[in-house]
C-alpha cells in the first residue's frame, strides 16, 4: 500500500469522524433552539430571534465554517489537498447534521421539506435535498481527487476554471438566497429556483471533470 493511499484513507476516516461529530453538535444546538422557539415544531414563517441570540447564532455559523477550514488546512499538504479536506468535511458535516436531526426529532419529514440553511449575510432557504445534493458532490470530488493522487495524478484547475467554480458556487448560493426577501418579510418561502441550483451544479461538475480528464491525459503521456 502506497504512502499516498494510506494518507487518503486516514484523511477520509478522520475528517469523516470530524464531520460526523460536528454534525451531531450542530444538530444538538439546533434542537435546543427549536425546543425553545418552536415548541410546536419548526416551520415557516420564521420567528425572529432576539438581537442577542441572533448575534450569537451568526457567530456560531461563522465559527462552524472556520472549524471546517481549519480541519482541511491541518489535514492537507498543499492548497488542493486542503481544499479537498474542507470539501469532504463540509459534505460529511452537512449530511450527518440532517441524519442526527432525523434521529432526534424525526425531522425533516421528507427531502422536500424547506429548511433555514444559513443566516450570513441573509437567510438561506431551500428544500433539504438541495444542500444534501451539494454535499454529495463535494464528498465525491474530494474522494476522486485523493484517489487520483494515490495513482500519481494530480488534479489542478487553471485560473479560469477556478473562476468558473466560484461562479458555480455563487449561483448555488443565489438559489438559496432567492426567497430571503419573503422570509425576512415574515412570509413562507416561495418556490425554490431548482433550475438555478442545477445550473450551478452542472457548471461545477463540468469544470471539475475537465480538470480530471486533463490530469489523466498528462499521466498517460508521461
Amino acid at each position: 500500500m502506497s504512502d499516498n493511499h494510506q494518507r487518503a484513507q486516514k484523511k477520509i476516516m478522520w475528517i469523516g469522524v470530524f464531520g460526523i461529530t460536528m454534525g451531531y453538535f450542530e444538530a444538538a444546538v439546533v434542537e435546543y433552539l427549536r425546543v425553545h422557539y418552536y415548541p410546536e415544531g419548526f416551520g415557516f414563517p420564521l420567528k425572529m430571534l432576539p438581537d442577542k441570540m441572533l448575534t450569537i447564532e451568526l457567530g456560531r455559523e461563522a465559527a462552524s465554517i472556520l472549524m471546517l477550514i481549519s480541519a482541511g488546512v491541518l489535514a492537507g499538504r498543499n492548497f488542493m489537498d486542503r481544499f479537498a479536506g474542507f470539501m469532504f468535511g463540509f459534505g460529511t458535516w452537512d449530511i450527518t447534521y440532517y441524519c442526527w436531526l432525523k434521529l432526534f426529532d424525526n425531522w425533516p419529514a421528507s427531502l422536500f421539506t424547506d429548511d433555514l440553511l444559513f443566516l450570513i449575510p441573509l437567510p438561506w432557504v431551500g428544500p433539504v435535498w438541495a444542500p444534501i445534493g451539494v454535499s454529495i458532490g463535494l464528498i465525491w470530488a474530494a474522494i476522486v481527487y485523493w484517489l487520483m493522487l494515490d495513482e500519481g495524478r494530480s488534479i489542478r484547475l487553471r485560473a479560469w476554471e477556478w473562476a468558473g467554480e466560484a461562479l458555480s458556487g455563487l449561483t448555488i448560493i443565489l438559489s438559496f438566497l432567492w426567497n430571503a426577501p419573503k422570509v425576512l418579510g415574515n412570509q413562507p418561502p416561495g418556490k425554490y429556483p431548482w433550475m438555478l441550483w442545477m445550473a450551478g451544479m452542472c457548471l461545477g461538475l463540468v469544470l471539475f471533470l475537465r480538470a480530471k480528464r486533463r490530469a489523466s491525459r498528462m499521466m498517460e503521456d508521461t
